[in-house]
C-alpha cells in the first residue's frame, strides 16, 4: 500500500485555511486567566508578601534546565526590582541531584523557601523544612502523584483541585503568574511584560504546545527579545544576526546553550547569562555555554553510536543503559533513539550500581504513566507525558524493562505513530516569497502547531553536491514529475550521494533563509523514505 496515496497536492489558499484550523484557541495577552485562579497561589503571593514587609529570610531552588534556569531568572530579575535580597539556590544534577532535596537543603538557612519548576515529588524535604520551621512555597507543573508534599503552598496548574483554565504550562509561567499576584500584594509598579524575552525561551524549550495562552506569550516575547535592553537579549540577537527571531532559532541554537551548563558543569553559569548587567558580562557567559554546547555535543555523538548498538529494536519501548555514559547527556541520547526507531525510549548512565537517566516518548504515548505503572523497581521519578527522569538499582534493570514493554503491549498500536506528519504537496510554482509570507503569518511554530512539512514525491534527481567548511552538508536538485521549475533541497550535517535520473521521495519543510540582505526560500529536508 502507498502510504502518499491521499495525501493532497496544496494551494497557498488550501494551505492557509489548514494553518487556520490549527490556531482556533489562541489567545490574546489582554485574556490571559486570572493568576488567582492557580490553587494556592493567593496563600502563595500574601505569605512572600508579608516575609518581605517582615525582612524575612527568602530563599529560591530553581532547576538546572532551560525552564528551571528561565524561571530563577524571572524571579531574581523581579526580586531586584523590589529590591529585596533573595537567596539562589539551583541544584547541581551531580552532587544534589533534582529539585528541593535534602541536600540542598543542608545549604540553607531560610524562613521561607519558595520552589520553580521544580518539588512535586518532594516528600522528604517537605518533612525536613516542617521540622526546621521552613515555610516552603512549591511552584511546578510537572505531573503530581497521589501523594502530595506537606507543603505551606503547592501552585501547579496540573493538582486535581486546580481551577486554572489551562493547565500545558511551563515551570517559569507558573511563577511568572505568581509573582503577578505578588505585585499586586505589594503595590509594586514592575512590569510583567518586561519579563516576556526569558519566558518565551522558557516555553519554546520545554516543548510546550504553542497553542491558547502560550502562543501570545511567545509571539510577544520574541518580539521583545528583538527590542530589549536586558543584556543576554542583546547578546542573543548579536549572535543570531536577523531581522526576527524565530521559535525554531530559540530551540535550535539557544536553549541547547542553555541548557549545556547544567547537563555538563553547573546551571548557574546560564543565571549568570540572564542575570548579566552588562553586555561585557553576557557575553562571557554566552562564549562559555556555546564551548560546553560543543563538548556536549562531542560526549552525545559517541553515547549515541553506543546506544544504538546495545539498542534491541524488536522491543515496544527501548531501554538502553551503560556505565561511563554522561549522565548530562543521556536525556539527548534518548532523543536521538527516539528519532532512529520511532518509538519511547529510556537511555540511562550505570554509576556505582545505580542506573540514572531520561525517558522520551513520541506519538501519544504517556511515558509518565508507563514509567508510574512500573515504579516499584524505582528509587524515583517524575516528569510528564513527553519526557521524564528516573533512577533504580543496576538488578533492577532488566525486570523494569520487561515489566515496562508488558505494559506498552497493551496501549493501542496508534498512538506510537510520530506526530509529525506531512499535510501535501506542492507544486514547484507555489514556493516562492508569497509562500514564505503565509508561513510567517502562522509563527510561531513548535509543539502542537508544527512548521508544515510537505512531501516531494517520485522527483528525478538532477545532481546531488555536498557543501560548507567540511563539506558535511548536501545539496540535491530535483524535479517534480509534472513541473519544469527544478528545486534545490539540503540536508545539514549529512553526506547524501545518489545517482542522478534516480527518483527521490522525501518530507521537507520550508524556511527563510536571508543571506546578504537577499530573501529565499530554502527547502530543508525532514526525512527521506
Amino acid at each position: 500500500m502507498d502510504i502518499f496515496e491521499n495525501i493532497p497536492t496544496l494551494s497557498k489558499a488550501s494551505l492557509a485555511a489548514m494553518l487556520r484550523s490549527r490556531v482556533t484557541d489562541e489567545k490574546k495577552l489582554s485574556e490571559i486567566p486570572n493568576p488567582a485562579l492557580l490553587h494556592d497561589a493567593p496563600k502563595a503571593a500574601k505569605k512572600i508578601a508579608e516575609a518581605v514587609r517582615e525582612g524575612k529570610k527568602i530563599a529560591l531552588v530553581g532547576d538546572y534546565d532551560v525552564d528551571g534556569v528561565s524561571a530563577t531568572a524571572i524571579m531574581v530579575d523581579f526580586f531586584r526590582q523590589i529590591p529585596y535580597p533573595l537567596e539562589t539556590f539551583i541544584p547541581n544534577r551531580f552532587h544534589d541531584g533534582y529539585g528541593v532535596s535534602p541536600t540542598i537543603l543542608e545549604r540553607i538557612d531560610a524562613d521561607i523557601i519558595i520552589t520553580v519548576d521544580n518539588g512535586i515529588t518532594a516528600i522528604e524535604a517537605a518533612r525536613i523544612c516542617q521540622e526546621r520551621g521552613i515555610e516552603l512555597i512549591i511552584t511546578d507543573h510537572h505531573t503530581p502523584l497521589e501523594i502530595l508534599p506537606e507543603a505551606y503552598a503547592i501552585v501547579n496548574p496540573k493538582l486535581s483541585k486546580c481551577s486554572y483554565p489551562f493547565a500545558e504550562i511551563c515551570g517559569a509561567q507558573v511563577a511568572w503568574l505568581l509573582l503577578a499576584l505578588l505585585k499586586k500584594e505589594l503595590d509594586l509598579s514592575i512590569d510583567m511584560r518586561s519579563f516576556l524575552d526569558i519566558l518565551c525561551i522558557a516555553i519554546i524549550a520545554d516543548i510546550m504546545p504553542l497553542t491558547n495562552i502560550n502562543r501570545p506569550l511567545v509571539k510577544e516575547g520574541l518580539k521583545m527579545l528583538m527590542t530589549s535592553q536586558r543584556p543576554s537579549s542583546i547578546i542573543i540577537r548579536d549572535f543570531l544576526g536577523k531581522k526576527a527571531v524565530t521559535s525554531e532559532d530559540i530551540a535550535f541554537q539557544i536553549a541547547p546553550r542553555i541548557n549545556s551548563a547544567g547537563r555538563l558543569e553547573d546551571a548557574s553559569i546560564a543565571l549568570e547569562f540572564f542575570r548579566a548587567k552588562s553586555t561585557h558580562e553576557a557575553y562571557r557567559a554566552f562564549e562559555t555555554l556555546s564551548s560546553l554546547n560543543e563538548q556536549r555535543r562531542e560526549l552525545e555523538a559517541e553515547a549515541t553510536q553506543e546506544a544504538l548498538a546495545l539498542a534491541d529494536a524488536n522491543d515496544t519501548v527501548i531501554v538502553v543503559a551503560k556505565e561511563g555514559w554522561h549522565e548530562g547527556v543521556v536525556g539527548i541520547v534518548a532523543a536521538r533513539l527516539v528519532e532512529h526507531f520511532s518509538k519511547p525510549v529510556i537511555a540511562l548512565s550505570i554509576e556505582n550500581g545505580v542506573a540514572k537517566g531520561s525517558a522520551r516518548s513520541i506519538g501519544n504515548v504517556n511515558i509518565h504513566n508507563l514509567i508510574k505503572e512500573n515504579s516499584h523497581f524505582l528509587t524515583k521519578f517524575g516528569g510528564h507525558k513527553m519526557a521524564a527522569g528516573l533512577g533504580l538499582c543496576e538488578e533492577n534493570l532488566a525486570p523494569f524493562r520487561d515489566a515496562l514493554n508488558i505494559s506498552a503491549a497493551k496501549l493501542n498500536p496508534d498512538d506510537f505513530l510520530p506526530l509529525e506528519e506531512v499535510v501535501g504537496m506542492l507544486p514547484s510554482s507555489e514556493i516562492d516569497h508569497e509562500l514564505l509570507d503565509l508561513l510567517e503569518s502562522f509563527e510561531p511554530y513548535g509543539e502542537a502547531n508544527t512548521r508544515p512539512l510537505f512531501l516531494l514525491k517520485d522527483a528525478k534527481i538532477l545532481e546531488t553536491k555536498t557543501f560548507g567548511k567540511d563539506e558535511s552538508h548536501s545539496k540535491v536538485k530535483v524535479v517534480q514529475s509534472q513541473d519544469a521549475i527544478s528545486l534545490e533541497l539540503l540536508q545539514f550535517k549529512k553526506v547524501l550521494r545518489f545517482a542522478p535520473q534516480k527518483k527521490l521521495t522525501c518530507s521537507y519543510r520550508v524556511v527563510k533563509n536571508e543571506f546578504n540582505s537577499k530573501i529565499s526560500a530554502q527547502l530543508i529536508i525532514n526525512k527521506i523514505y
